[in-house]
């Protein structure tokens, strides 16, 4: 297999996995609904705990993460199955594509999720270790503000930072990777930053919680 081969399957696979409409599909077949027309019509985990099932929440987030693992599981999969020599930059990319398949599905008129859970998900599989920490960073920021979307900006900002750090193998293209992720995620959030600098954006648990997945 060509490299130039290779690097297309990855990648349409990592978008096609990543693009998988969760959180829409688990409403519309468990509830009847389009979890497009409920609270803020976004189809991430905390917007489908708003239909009234937290268990269905919980599955959105977990199936959403899924798919950014295995979206670079896949892709390191494929570069040893081929004897591909950057493996890691393939994975790295591949996740990308995962993150933006979430955000832009083709199923859905490319209006997609925010990508936490997804982003969450490709950076377990590259560096577990700096995920956890910013895990934590969200854990602390949430426990603080109630603001599930400030702790998921924050969290995102700092594992950028984290991975950077920690990243012992130094591939440029990743570290790209590790910025454009969170940057994508952090402009996905326009509307709850423009809240949180308002003083409008609504805490979580209120009638009007702003989604930040």
């Amino acid at each position: 297999m060509t490299p130039i081969l290779l690097w297309a399957i990855t990648l349409v696979v990592a978008y096609l996995l990543g693009s998988i409409p969760t959180g829409y599909v688990l409403v519309r077949v468990f509830r009847g609904e389009d979890i497009r027309d409920t609270g803020s019509g976004n189809i991430g985990a905390t917007n489908v705990a708003r239909t009234g099932s937290k268990g269905l929440g919980i599955a959105t987030l977990v199936l959403d993460a899924l798919k950014g693992l295995v979206a670079v599981m896949f892709a390191q999969h494929m570069a040893q199955w081929s004897g591909f020599p950057n493996g890691y930059n393939l994975a790295a990319i591949a996740g990308l594509f995962a993150v933006l398949g979430h955000m832009f599905p083709v199923w859905l008129s490319f209006r997609g999720g925010k990508g936490v859970a997804t982003a969450l998900g490709v950076f377990l599989a590259l560096m577990p270790l700096s995920t956890v920490i910013a895990v934590l960073i969200f854990a602390v920021i949430f426990a603080i503000t109630r603001f599930v979307s400030l702790a998921s900006i924050i969290a995102a900002a700092g594992i950028s930072l984290l991975c950077i750090i920690n990243d012992t193998r130094r591939q440029p293209l990743v570290d790209l990777v590790y910025i454009v992720i969170p940057l994508l995620v952090i402009a996905k959030h326009h509307a709850n930053i423009s809240r949180l600098m308002s003083g409008t954006e609504p805490k979580f648990g209120s009638k009007k919680s702003a989604d930040p997945a």
